[in-house]
């Protein structure tokens, strides 16, 4: 096996741990009956197009979907391994940091706070920037002709999804979300 592909593979085993401990915060959504849950197609396609990604990256680490390696492509394949290693820890740590307030679904807990620390202090949705650039890592550290295309699909779904979160947190922190929003930006720092 290609030795960054069993980077690759090793990473997605060790986060698959923190990712499942994510899962299980999320599935309280499903238990505790939520203040404000809006009903449209946001709430289950990004989701859906994380998992395609993240199958079919599981695929290409056994060069199935991939080009041909050749030695001309390893810089980019390994700054794409770079990315990919780096944003899928950052994921996890932004989930962490939202503790009680994660959820897999938009929506607004009774018990909701406002998360201002950690990568929060400086981009409103690290989560979601996190994903796009770990799928898009993923995809060149694989050389993957599925998933670079699929990552770019999911890029408008994932920036729609984040301005629905930040309507539901606009409406349910009114002056406090106006005050965090100026300080932070909304997926780089300083922008949006």
């Amino acid at each position: 096996m290609d030795p960054l592909n069993i980077f690759v593979l090793f990473n997605i085993i060790a986060t698959f741990g923190a990712n499942l401990g994510g899962a299980r915060k999320g599935l309280k959504s499903t238990v505790v009956p939520p203040k404000e849950k809006p009903k449209t197609f946001l709430q289950w396609l990004p989701v859906l197009l994380s998992i395609l990604t993240l199958v079919c990256l599981i695929l290409a680490v056994f060069q199935v979907g991939t080009l041909q390696y050749k030695n001309s492509n390893w810089d980019l394949r390994l700054i794409g391994l770079i990315v990919y290693l780096i944003f899928s820890w950052f994921q996890i740590w932004s989930y962490k940091v939202l503790g009680e307030n994660y959820s897999q679904q938009v929506l607004i807990f009774r018990s909701h706070k406002l998360v201002e620390k950690g990568p929060f202090r400086i981009i409103r949705h690290p989560q979601y920037l996190s994903q796009i650039l770990m799928d898009l890592g993923g995809g060149l550290v694989t050389l993957s002709y599925i998933i670079i295309p699929i990552a770019l699909i999911e890029i408008p779904f994932l920036i729609l999804r984040a301005s629905l979160e930040e309507k539901l947190l606009s409406k349910n922190f009114k002056d406090a979300f106006i005050a965090y929003k100026k300080k932070t930006g909304f997926m780089f720092p300083f922008i949006g």
